[in-house]
């Protein structure tokens, strides 16, 4: 895999080392070569000379060198750098000899665990085991090797062979706090020679193993759905709020590391049959369900419409395959249709009985909602009705079926939970990621998958009555359509001598000062005080402290900046004198500013607006925070075109909400306007300006730092109504291309 690379070469690389090791090297580095990607070949090298420079001997070099490609190969190649971690905290210790067993296992958990999260939290628990067996004097220094962490290393294999990592864990702690003053009882238990440890491995061995499994699982796919998707466990005991559900990314099917039988009202479920439901709707959702835009729906409405996709795609695999309807009524509980308090949030509640009754002709609900939304569903679905026409539908569901009790903060959950359905992290798409969801989506898919959105509700604020209009202005967001970026890329071509200017700044503002960063094994320099500590504690007799060394790094920017583009008709407009119009001038403008804020790597979002009455605000996106400064971008600013009216407010609010979930300590919002803001259905001119104004204090109250930058030469009879001092107007636009990449770069200082 590793193109470019050979074996010649990496032990050129790797210098004068042990016979042991120098007599294999050669076949060593070919069989990384062969498994590993270059980054991969280098980690490996330097992982094993760094072990090798331990003064443990040859043995753990050569061991890393074997081992590690393997691990790497099933997990990534950042779990090279882990276990070389790892053996180094154990040879830290006195328990230094147990780095040979522990590497000579790392494969063994790597193919046995399959995902680098159990493989981390198995590291985890070595180390576990390591520190509580491990003598020390006074609680503060080890001083004495573990009596039995050696012991547990070689039994590892057969420990994973018959149980879960949860499981492992549990039989961990037990032979830790039954043998905690017995050395020689907690080395014969680790050792698997005490009857207990057998008992307790027993006790612990329960439910179906999915690696034990994996092969069935998969033939069962390929055979039953005609999809292959790689299997990976993940463990339910990590969760201590909710239990995790399945879930399907990037190609990998992602499933409990067991499942116990379960016991239903129709008797016994196998955990291999609950695997089966899992993935049969798993590939039900990827051959049917066609992703939706998250953003403006609500959060119930989300849980509404997953709930309504979740049981269109288990008719259809019923339709497709149908003994399947027994085993999903099996797993699917019945909840009961009074048993919410009156007091309580019990929209799941009703969701679950909906699900159970949509799959169950002989459900027995009376409740006159239920039963007209679920013959509304069968008629849709008789329809072959899309993911959109059932978003819909469950929207309509949400409305009709709210009940006061709905904002209670108490939620009732009881029997609401179905256990073969995943999270549906697949069903949507992202525009803009948020500090909950980090799945953004990529600029290609959304540039093909472009569903039509519900509106969000803006406030706006009437100043005349002293009180918001509550959800007075619909905003609809939409991803901006697509030119031809090689325009974009001509226009900067064309400001070369200002591109080499504004680079000079950039360079300037790039962060300059030295932070010191101390307790580092390598550095760039001695740290003298730690240097002096570790001498005095080795002189004493006590392990001295290795990390003497110190290094630099330079203080970075934290500001994220949001530029807001007016889009209204006048933006077609040529000013008095100019050859061009405010839109091409604007579009200049924009370039100049991506390329500069990709220059200094400031995270930047730009959208425009504009409207026509209050029903209609129109919100684009031309660059997203996820999106680099490239083609796509470019050719959506290209095609920039002026249209409408400027209703400012409800814009300002829209774009400073995506701004508030950036992690940033200066938060900047750039509004660029050529007049006033004005909309059809308004008469009052400053009813407007004052809702924006009312914008500009909600959002510094956010932290966001709101400024304009005003193209309208009669700018001043208003413009500071809104924004205070936080303003400036350009007099002459055809010199906007020039002054908003150094007002910006002014402004992030």
């Amino acid at each position: 895999m590793a193109e470019g690379i050979t074996p010649a070469e990496l032990s050129k690389q790797l210098g004068r080392t042990f016979p042991e090791v120098q007599a294999v090297f050669d076949d060593l580095a070919a069989s990384a070569i062969a498994r590993l990607p270059e980054d991969g070949v280098r980690a490996w090298l330097e992982g094993g000379k760094f072990l090798g420079s331990l003064g443990r001997g040859a043995e753990p070099m050569l061991v890393f060198f074997e081992e590690s490609p393997e691990v790497a190969a099933i997990l990534g190649v950042e779990a090279i750098d882990l276990l070389q971690k790892t053996a180094y905290a154990i040879s830290r210790t006195p328990n230094g000899r147990a780095m040979v067993p522990f590497l000579q296992t790392a494969a063994v958990a790597a193919r046995r665990l399959e995902s680098m999260e159990m493989f981390e939290a198995y590291l985890k628990l070595v180390l576990h085991v390591m520190q509580e067996s491990t003598t020390s004097v006074h609680g503060i220094v080890a001083t004495h090797p573990s009596p039995c962490f050696e012991d547990f290393l070689k039994s590892v294999p057969t420990l994973l062979a018959n149980l879960s990592l949860a499981g492992l864990s549990n039989w961990v702690e037990f032979g830790l706090r039954g043998y905690a003053n017995d050395p020689e009882g907690q080395a014969n238990y680790f050792a698997l020679q005490a009857p207990e440890a057998h008992q307790v491995m027993a006790r612990e061995r329960h439910g179906t193993l999915l690696v034990d499994r994996e092969r069935a699982l998969g033939l069962y796919l390929r055979a039953m759905w005609r999809q292959d998707m790689r299997l990976a466990p993940f463990m339910r005991w990590f969760d201590e709020i909710r239990s995790r559900k399945p879930f399907f990314d990037k190609g990998t099917a992602h499933l409990p590391d067991v499942l116990d039988d379960m016991v239903c009202a129709s008797g016994r479920v196998a955990g291999m049959d609950i695997y089966r439901a899992m993935l049969a709707h798993l590939a039900a959702h990827r051959r049917w369900t066609r992703p939706m835009i998250a953003d403006n729906y609500s959060p119930f409405q989300r849980v509404a419409i997953e709930v309504f996709e979740d049981a269109r795609v288990d008719l259809l695999a019923c339709r497709e395959w149908p003994g399947l309807r027994g085993l999903y009524l099996a797993l699917h509980p019945r909840p009961e249709e009074e048993a919410a308090p009156a007091d309580a949030c019990d929209v799941h509640h009703r969701l679950a009985m909906f699900s159970r009754a949509v799959l169950d002709p002989d459900h027995g609900y009376r409740d006159a909602v239920l039963l007209e939304f679920v013959a509304r569903f069968h008629e849709l679905f008789d329809k072959a009705g899309d993911s959109q026409a059932f978003a819909r539908l469950a929207v309509e569901w949400y409305v009709k079926s709210r009940k006061p009790s709905d904002i209670s903060t108490t939620l009732f959950l009881d029997d609401t939970d179905v256990p073969f359905r995943d999270d549906n992290r697949l069903m949507w798409i992202f525009i803009e990621p948020d500090e909950e969801d980090e799945q953004a989506a990529s600029s290609s898919e959304l540039e093909h998958e472009q569903p039509a959105l519900p509106p969000i509700h803006y406030d706006e604020w009437d100043a005349r009555a002293g009180h918001y209009r509550p959800d007075w202005v619909c905003l609809y967001e939409h991803l901006h359509p697509s030119g031809d970026a090689s325009g974009i890329d001509a226009l900067l071509a064309k400001h070369g001598p200002l591109l080499k200017r504004l680079q000079r700044l950039i360079d300037m503002l790039k962060p300059q000062n030295k932070v010191r960063i101390r307790f580092q094994e390598e550095g760039s320099e001695l740290d003298l005080d730690v240097a002096i500590r570790s001498l005095v504690d080795y002189r004493a007799g006590s392990q001295p402290d290795m990390r003497i060394n110190m290094s630099h790094r330079t203080d970075g920017r934290s500001i994220a900046v949001s530029l807001l583009l007016d889009l209204s008709v006048s933006l077609n407009e040529k000013p008095a004198g100019a050859e061009r119009t405010i839109l091409e001038l604007s579009r200049e403008a924009v370039s100049l500013l991506g390329w500069a804020v990709q220059q200094t790597g400031d995270p930047l979002a730009i959208g425009g607006f504009h409207s026509n009455s209050r029903h209609e605000v129109r919100y684009y996106h031309l660059k997203g925070w996820s999106e680099d400064w490239n083609d796509a971008v470019k050719a959506r600013i290209a095609a920039m075109q002026g249209a409408y009216s400027t209703r400012m407010g409800a814009a300002m609010r829209h774009a400073g909400r995506a701004l508030a979930s950036q992690q940033a300590e200066k938060k900047l919002l750039l509004v660029l306007t050529d007049g006033r803001p004005h909309d059809v259905d308004v008469k009052d001119e400053q009813y407007l300006i004052r809702d924006a104004h009312k914008a500009v204090q909600e959002l510094d109250a956010e932290g966001i730092y709101t400024f304009c930058i005003n193209l309208d030469p009669q700018a001043d009879e208003y413009v500071s109504d809104i924004f205070g001092s936080h303003y400036t107007v350009i007099d002459h636009v055809e010199r906007l291309p020039e002054k908003l990449p150094e007002l910006f770069l002014r402004l992030t200082k």
